[in-house]
């Protein structure tokens, strides 16, 4: 039994969907869990709350742990849900953490926390895999409200491209790290798109995914800050912003490792914006 958390995200719904298919057997959690492929089995946890988890987690072999924020602003909250999942039984765990645990290992806001968060797995006794996705191309669908009401893409960084990652392309790698431990079992994979991508472009191919243009309005860093500072602590906005206006020669880097695992080269972002053009119209 594999479980998977995060189930109903855009990794998690898209892994849930490959192991079924596939054959393996599946538990799907979230907070609220919705609709589910045929043959899985849903379970509601919060994993502020590690022993909702219990449930789960009983017979599982396998668990693909993705974690919320919240749980990553708690320093003792990913140790327990490490330390539920061993006590359970389970013998491997693919974490989802974040290329700047490599890329900024010294930033508070993000990869010294993420840092700490492997490390817990690695110390777990479990086998392990931890996947490190860059930028994500899904983030786009933070102006899927603008882009359907005015035709309008604000952000800031107009030229600055980032190697954005489909997250089918993650949810795949996942796969078959779960369906084929023996291969994966102590690596860490950096996954990235196949070339950079900056705003300006994100703007343009969301427009030709629609057929008609998208207005793309350059944002001042500061202008930027304002806005981000609404729904993200300060710490992790100034790093944000640092990512996406000085990204360093890691952050740049295309990575061979979704091609190396899957044996094809990762999805551009223009088709992810093909394939979720509905959430732009």
């Amino acid at each position: 039994m594999i479980v998977v958390t995060g189930a109903t995200g855009n990794v998690g719904r898209e892994l849930v969907r490959r192991l079924i298919e596939a054959g393996e057997s599946v538990t799907a959690v979230a907070r609220h869990v919705t609709a589910v492929p045929d043959g899985v089995r849903a379970l509601a946890a919060d994993l502020t709350d590690p022993d909702s988890l219990r449930p789960a987690l009983d017979g599982a072999d396998a668990l693909f742990l993705m974690l919320p924020g919240d749980v990553l602003g708690a320093r003792d909250g990913v140790s327990k849900v490490v330390d539920l999942a061993r006590l359970s039984g389970v013998r491997r765990v693919v974490l989802l953490t974040s290329q700047s645990a490599a890329s900024r290992p010294e930033s508070a806001g993000h990869g010294q926390r993420v840092l700490e968060f492997e490390e817990d797995v690695r110390r777990s006794g479990m086998e392990w895999t931890i996947v490190r996705p860059g930028g994500i191309a899904s983030n786009a669908f933070a102006w899927a409200e603008s882009i359907r009401t005015g035709r309008t893409m604000a952000a800031p960084f107009a030229e600055v491209g980032l190697p954005l990652v489909d997250p089918d392309d993650i949810a795949a790698v996942a796969a078959a790290v779960l369906r084929e431990p023996a291969a994966h079992q102590g690596r860490i994979y950096e996954l990235t798109g196949p070339e950079l991508v900056n705003p300006r472009q994100i703007a343009a191919a969301i427009g030709a995914a629609l057929g008609e243009p998208v207005e793309f309005v350059e944002q001042t860093r500061e202008q930027a800050r304002a806005q981000m500072l609404t729904f993200m602590p300060e710490p992790v906005v100034d790093g944000t912003l640092a990512i996406l206006g000085e990204p360093n020669e890691r952050e740049l880097r295309i990575s061979p490792d979704v091609e190396d695992v899957l044996g094809r080269r990762p999805n551009p972002f223009s088709a992810w914006a093909e394939r979720n053009v509905v959430a732009f119209r």
